[in-house]
């Protein structure tokens, strides 16, 4: 198994861990959120942690038991910012959901994904499934790719556009599709449309557009199934990237060893993780699996 350890970019940090928290910098705003993984505690002082520009945190002022967590936004953080990495650009924002819209630790497969297309001589065509706020797909398609971008959300998508906008890559060949993943695979092989690369990042439940059910233990194997269908004759990697999945990446290796074994290759299966910037501790933050024919 292999540990993909990112220290970060330029435009992100992971500043320190603690008690249920992690402390980072996206761009020029740090943000404090929860982690329920994070059971050790902060290295950095109390005072530092209170610098953060927004908190996810239930209203300190709320007594109420049913009160939820939501961002508190102490200096007026914007609805959304730009952050870089490389040549692209992309929005980070305070999401509902805790999130900020840009996965850090996404960037190492984001160098291999630019890495698998550039090393062919043709234009590869590229699946992203699950693909929310469309980072992957703006790197494949500025490598040179042709990419068909797949998501259940209507929001999201429109947020991927205004990256691929904030980028410049207008231009490029992207197709933006509002779709239910598993469905959409379907009638792409009803359609003979075949793809060099797929890209996915698989949630443990989720609905699709027209409420079709995800559930992973028994939609991803089949997606996987329908993925052998819908790949080319020469493909070059697929990639699969999980969260808050309760296996370890020897499930992803065991699944991918069964797509592929008729494809030759070589498969890599592990964890990814951020390192923090001060005192290197490493936070887990998702498993990956990736088969490649090179």
């Amino acid at each position: 198994m292999t540990i993909l350890a990112t220290a970060g970019w330029e435009d992100y940090e992971l500043i320190d861990t603690g008690d249920g928290y992690r402390l980072e910098r996206f761009g020029k705003y740090t943000v404090a959120r929860p982690d329920p993984q994070i059971i050790w505690h902060q290295h950095l002082s109390k005072s530092e942690w209170l610098k953060a520009d927004a908190i996810f945190a239930k209203d300190p002022t709320n007594t109420s038991a049913q009160a939820k967590e939501k961002w508190q936004n102490r200096n007026h953080v914007p609805d959304k910012w730009l952050m870089k990495y490389k040549n692209l650009s992309f929005y980070a924002e305070l999401s509902p959901f805790k999130h900020t819209g840009v996965f850090p630790e996404q960037h190492l497969q984001w160098d291999f994904i630019e890495e698998k297309i550039k090393q062919e001589k043709r234009q590869l065509t590229i699946l992203n499934l699950f693909a929310y706020t469309g980072i992957a797909s703006l790197v494949a398609a500025e490598a040179g790719a042709k990419v068909t971008h797949v998501d259940a959300s209507r929001p999201t998508i429109g947020w991927a556009r205004e990256n691929q906008t904030a980028s410049k890559l207008t231009d490029k060949p992207i197709r933006w599709i509002l779709d239910d993943a598993v469905k959409f695979v379907e009638r792409e092989i009803k359609r003979g449309i075949r793809y060099d690369g797929i890209i996915m990042d698989p949630p443990v439940y989720g609905h699709g557009p027209n409420g079709e059910k995800w559930h992973f233990a028994t939609s991803f194997p089949y997606l996987l199934s329908l993925c052998q269908k819908v790949l080319s004759e020469k493909p070059v990697f697929v990639l699969v990237n999980a969260y808050a999945i309760s296996a370890s990446s020897l499930m992803l290796e065991n699944t991918l060893q069964d797509f592929a074994k008729n494809l030759g290759g070589t498969i890599e299966v592990g964890e990814l993780v951020l390192e923090e910037k001060q005192n290197k501790r490493l936070l887990s933050t998702g498993i990956f699996g990736r088969w490649s024919q090179k």
